[in-house]
């Protein structure tokens, strides 16, 4: 039965870190290009921009999927941290269980807070992409 909820549960990790792999996308400014254009043009404008400068070299070097690993290890190494100080009082026993439940949960926090994490592209990146739809007529007021 616990292995059933670890399946389970590496299944839902491994479905958020696929589905959040694209990349940053540009916020655009409302302004009368992008009222006259339309959200479905202006998409099209974002990709066309994204890929004329992906084409370049540049990458937007940010995942959602690095993010939610660099925040299982860090929910992994202060979980077990915590849950073997809070197991103290059991002795040696009381540590191990503490540590192994305080890892679990912190792997399985800092999965979920890394991928909501808010993204920033690399800057060169970025930079073109907002020169790119500026030439255009848009305004990009960040990233998300």
């Amino acid at each position: 039965m616990v292995t059933h909820s670890w399946q389970r549960l590496i299944g839902i990790i491994l479905l958020l870190s696929v589905a959040s792999c694209s990349g940053p996308q540009p916020i655009l400014r409302s302004n009368k290009h992008l009222h006259v254009s339309g959200k479905q043009v202006a998409q099209q404008e974002i990709e066309s921009c994204r890929k004329h400068v992906e084409g370049t070299g540049l990458r937007p070097g940010v995942h959602q999927s690095a993010n939610a690993g660099s925040g299982a290890v860090l929910g992994l190494l202060v979980g077990g941290a915590m849950g073997a100080s809070a197991g103290v009082i059991g002795g040696l026993p009381g540590m191990t269980i503490g540590a192994a439940a305080g890892s679990g949960l912190g792997l399985v926090l800092g999965v979920l807070g890394g991928t909501f994490k808010p993204l920033e592209p690399d800057p060169p990146y970025a930079e073109a992409v907002t020169k790119c739809l500026k030439e255009k007529g848009y305004e990009v007021s960040g990233w998300e």
